[in-house]
């Protein structure tokens, strides 16, 4: 296992990953719904393939965080841009 995971549970991390599985894609095809999240979704995508290749997953975090905080912005204009159970769950599965 690379180093950035030393000192993780290894079963809390697989469960995390089962989460994004389902969580990434969704939130991809939400991004590219909602107007100015197009460039979003492309990189979120980038990262998500790339962490399934290399198991970094910086860049995931960094682009994970960054549709949170879109989708909290599109939430306060409209409540039925982004479900809140999507958002929570990015939230939980990224921390």
């Amino acid at each position: 296992m690379p180093n950035y995971y030393k000192g993780t549970n290894s079963n809390l991390l697989a469960m995390q990953i089962d989460k994004l599985e389902k969580l990434i894609p969704e939130a991809i095809q939400k991004l590219e719904k909602i107007k100015g999240g197009d460039n979003l979704a492309a990189d979120l995508s980038w990262c998500w393939v790339s962490f399934k290749n290399d198991e970094n997953p910086v860049g995931l975090l960094e682009k994970g965080n960054e549709a949170i905080a879109f989708f909290k912005e599109a939430r306060e204009k409209n409540s039925k841009a982004a479900s809140k159970k999507l958002v929570e769950g990015l939230e939980k599965a990224l921390s």
